[in-house]
């Protein structure tokens, strides 16, 4: 099989790949949306809605940040075009997770609000995130990165920190039991540990060079 075959088909399996990821990160806000005309959104509809919009903002936040190590580690290079959508969907759950928060749990009572930011960590960080994940969504387009050119790259990679943000903001809520947390800090700890490795490997030549 030649090089160019395997390309296409690479290519090929991603028209086919991209759909169903499209579907499968839009099934859990499709279910809330259900379980909520069906009225079937556990005893307290409220804290699952949370729940579940922070998990998966989360979830697609750590996903697309593993899409770069699978391409570096699979040499399948159109894999990448699934990251912007995966970053954005986190972003949509983001802002659902935030609505939930002033729309259902404090009825646009902006003094409120204002003081749960400053008096409550947890809310603190995620507020802080999720302007993270703001910046990122709103310069996620051809405009931006031609605007913005290596600045680009730089603010992207604050994607890292929105996601040490989610899980500390996630660590800080629940308090007592933090397996949960504490498996989504595994993920990005490594997915970090894989990116400061790539990193050194490439510096290294330079400073054998230099010396």
């Amino acid at each position: 099989m030649t090089t160019d075959t395997v390309v296409r088909r690479r290519a090929s399996a991603l028209q086919i790949i991209k759909p169903l990821v499209f579907a499968a990160a839009l099934t859990p806000a499709g279910l809330l949306v259900y379980g909520f005309y069906t009225n079937d959104l556990t005893a307290n509809p409220l804290d699952y809605i949370t729940d579940q919009t922070g998990t998966w903002a989360l979830a697609l936040l750590v996903i697309s940040l593993s899409v770069t190590p699978i391409r570096r580690l699979t040499g399948w290079n159109p894999i990448i075009k699934l990251r912007r959508m995966l970053g954005l969907f986190s972003f949509f759950y983001a802002l659902l997770h935030l609505l939930t928060w002033v729309v259902l749990l404090n009825f646009f009572d902006l003094n409120e609000m204002v003081k749960d930011v400053f008096k409550r960590p947890f809310i603190t960080i995620g507020m802080a995130t999720f302007l993270i994940l703001l910046a990122l969504a709103v310069t996620s387009n051809q405009f931006s990165i031609r605007r913005l050119g290596r600045r680009w790259q730089r603010l992207h990679q604050l994607a890292y920190a929105a996601a040490i943000g989610a899980v500390i903001h996630f660590w800080w809520l629940v308090k007592e039991d933090v397996t949960e947390p504490r498996r989504w800090m595994v993920l990005v700890t490594l997915l970090l540990g894989l990116r400061a490795w790539w990193a050194w490997k490439r510096r290294m030549p330079r400073a054998v060079t230099a010396s």
